[in-house]
């Protein structure tokens, strides 16, 4: 811990050196007006079993993603000791705040989680958060998961993710859990700004990281929830978490061949520069072509008017669209990435494959 830095504020109240079962909570001291010397309590769960690696495992970063939460919150249920080679630790919601008020930010303090890395033990409830999670849940880990979707703004096809890094063979071991998730698609991700992501943090401490992007619209289905569960207990199988309930290292592959995408470069974000109402020419999933129109913007305050089209910079296949139809500027209106046969970059390992 850097000496200008003062202990977190937030105490647990689960034992992280203990086996077996535990349920508990990570407690924030706050002072609002409903209650003056009050709390957070943000849930956690801590399943050991004997020497192993650590995973931890979280959703609710942002609080109107409901299939990681949703997931976890069952996992957590249901989890036992006796299947677990190591020690897993569960934090449904990362933001509790967020998801309580079923908001992508806190009401708290507007705070943004996955903005707010690497947090500030004197800094707002969010970025003492992440602190806590920077500077004492990450070091414990030796694999992380965490669980995103698109939330009330975003529909996104389910896939989990790696990201490029300076060490090739970090990059390599987060890239073959992304594979080993077993959603439709796993995608080597491009972020617009990754410099305060929880991701990032997590990555920069050379801890084995996956991401997911898990469907959205402010709700989760019966066939998203399917592939985070089946995605999480894959994760925990790849990485020797897990010891009974399967046969030991078999992973679940999805039912369709999975697609491998990447986004090279800002050019697969397509965002707004007017304001109006959204008309999508296209679905997830649908093959796009550069310069092919896939949006439109209608202006709402007068009829007569023609719409504003929006075209694809490159080739590929729509991965992300905005969910809403009332559109604003800098709305991200569509993401498109490229269909590629491997992740692996060239040079190294061979192209992480499931299973047979």
């Amino acid at each position: 811990m850097s000496a200008t830095l003062r202990p977190s504020p937030i105490s647990a109240t689960v034992d992280f050196d203990a086996q077996g079962v535990q349920h508990g909570f990570l407690k924030l001291p706050i002072s609002v007006d409903e209650s003056a010397w009050g709390a957070v309590m943000i849930p956690i769960t801590v399943v050991a079993n004997g020497e192993g690696p650590t995973a931890l495992l979280t959703g609710g970063n942002h609080g109107d993603e409901y299939e990681g939460i949703t997931s976890l919150l069952k996992l957590a249920s249901t989890l036992e000791a006796k299947d677990v080679r190591g020690r897993v630790i569960i934090v449904p919601m990362m933001n509790t705040p967020a998801a309580e008020a079923g908001k992508r930010t806190s009401p708290l303090d507007g705070g943004n989680l996955n903005r707010s890395f690497p947090g500030d033990p004197n800094g707002g409830v969010t970025s003492q958060i992440a602190d806590y999670f920077n500077r004492v849940l990450v070091p414990m880990c030796d694999v992380a998961l965490d669980l995103h979707s698109g939330g009330r703004t975003l529909d996104i096809v389910p896939f989990a993710a790696a990201h490029r890094l300076d060490d090739l063979a970090q990059e390599n071991a987060s890239l073959a859990g992304a594979v080993a998730f077993g959603a439709p698609y796993a995608m080597m991700m491009f972020e617009l700004d990754a410099t305060k992501l929880y991701d990032t943090a997590v990555e920069s401490q050379g801890k084995t990281f996956v991401t997911t992007e898990l469907g959205g619209g402010g709700t989760s289905t019966p066939e998203s929830l399917a592939i985070t569960e089946r995605g999480v207990r894959n994760f925990l199988l790849h990485y020797g978490l897990l010891k009974t309930g399967l046969i030991e290292g078999e992973i679940e592959k999805p039912t369709e061949p999975m697609i491998y995408v990447d986004m090279p470069d800002a050019s697969c974000y397509v965002q707004s520069e007017h304001s109006g109402l959204l008309e999508l020419t296209l679905s997830l999933g649908d093959t796009v072509e550069k310069g092919e129109v896939i949006a439109r913007v209608y202006d709402m305050t007068r009829t007569g008017a023609a719409p504003v089209e929006y075209r694809a910079q490159r080739d590929g296949i729509l991965i992300a669209r905005r969910f809403p139809a009332k559109v604003g500027m800098g709305d991200t209106i569509a993401v498109v990435a490229e269909v590629v046969e491997s992740l692996e970059r060239a040079g190294s390992l061979s192209a992480p494959k499931l299973a047979e």
